[in-house]
């Protein structure tokens, strides 16, 4: 493999840190602009826009790399023979950082981003609603919803909570896995992850 050049290694370096700290100013405000995206990573506008032509380009790249860490969580999990209740918690555990990280996305996704924002997140919104549809059918979900918009609406829960509640996944998991429908009980008990809590609950 060609060995990256000191002047490539600088440029992704220069892009990777402007990402990092556009996340930390778009969270504190959704409306903020590339200029003060710039200021804050110590860079000048137009570097800024070397690397992202718009805002809606840095955008795009945020929810790309959201997208990639998440649903390389559920595709992992999926290949598990664990209750979807089960699943669903480890998937909260494990994603909570990522969750927490990019919280600013659903904020953005309500407004003139939302569709591209929506269209990019397609693939993790699909395996949400496999992993439910799964517990529905094995009688571990609430079935008054169908399987897309209650993982939809479970998963915002975690996201709502993620911008404000930072301290941790405990409260993210029982909430989301109530609006799923199970007992408080599970609930509480998958929040504690242990590994033995893994298997389906007795019927």
């Amino acid at each position: 493999m060609p060995t990256e050049s000191p002047r490539t290694r600088a440029m992704n370096e220069t892009r990777d840190r402007i990402l990092d700290v556009a996340l930390d100013v778009l969270g504190a405000n959704p409306d903020a602009g590339m200029g003060e995206i710039a200021s804050a990573a110590s860079v000048v506008r137009r570097t800024v826009y070397g690397h992202f032509p718009s805002r809606l380009d840095l955008i795009r790249t945020l929810t790309e790399r959201a997208v990639t860490e998440m649903t390389a969580v559920l595709t992992e999990l999926a290949a598990t023979d664990a209750a979807a209740d089960a699943m669903w918690a480890e998937f909260i555990a494990h994603v909570w950082p990522v969750t927490h990280r990019y919280r600013v996305l659903l904020a953005l996704r309500r407004g003139e981003y939302g569709a591209a924002i929506h269209s990019l997140l397609g693939p993790v919104d699909e395996l949400l609603a496999e992993l439910v549809r799964r517990g529905q059918d094995s009688d571990v979900f609430a079935r008054h919803l169908p399987a897309d918009i209650l993982s939809q609406i479970a998963y915002g829960v975690v996201f709502t909570i993620a911008d404000n509640d930072p301290s941790g996944p405990r409260a993210a998991t029982i909430t989301s896995l109530l609006m799923l429908g199970v007992p408080e009980t599970r609930a509480i008990t998958l929040a504690a992850g242990h590994p033995e809590d893994l298997r389906a609950p007795a019927t």
